[in-house]
């Protein structure tokens, strides 16, 4: 899943950010690269925390759902990609049958919104939500 970040730089020249979808969680390094770095561990490690805890996992949403936050200002968007699957259990195959129409526009949809990943991921993420609020 890819997550949004939000990162700008300090006065002392280093970077520094949060993960507006990961409540709490925040990273920092003292170049872009390594603060991108330690948002990826960040985020893994919130995750197992969540998982251990019986909890639900964090769902990324866009950038543009994020912008006119008032602290995101002055810095800078990144996305940041974490494999979220291990923490929902052993990953099973399944077959699944869908009209050719629908698995059309799913695919285009998962193409413009790269925080699914993959279909696999956005079958996923949909089933968490709509779980999420039964």
């Amino acid at each position: 899943m890819r997550f949004p970040v939000y990162l700008h730089e300090t006065e002392t020249g280093t970077y520094s950010g949060f993960v507006p979808d990961v409540m709490g969680c925040i990273f920092a390094g003292s170049t872009v690269d390594e603060a991108l770095a330690d948002a990826h561990d960040a985020i893994s490690v919130h995750a197992e925390a969540l998982y251990d805890h019986e909890m639900e996992l964090p769902e990324a949403h866009t950038i543009q759902e994020h912008v006119g936050n008032e602290a995101c200002e002055g810095g800078m968007w990144a996305l940041v990609d974490v494999d979220l699957s291990k923490y929902d259990g052993k990953v099973v195959r399944i077959n699944v049958t869908l009209p050719e129409h629908l698995l059309s526009r799913m695919d285009s949809y998962v193409e413009a919104h790269a925080e699914y990943g993959s279909r696999s991921g956005f079958i996923a993420s949909m089933a968490r939500k709509m779980l999420a609020s039964a």
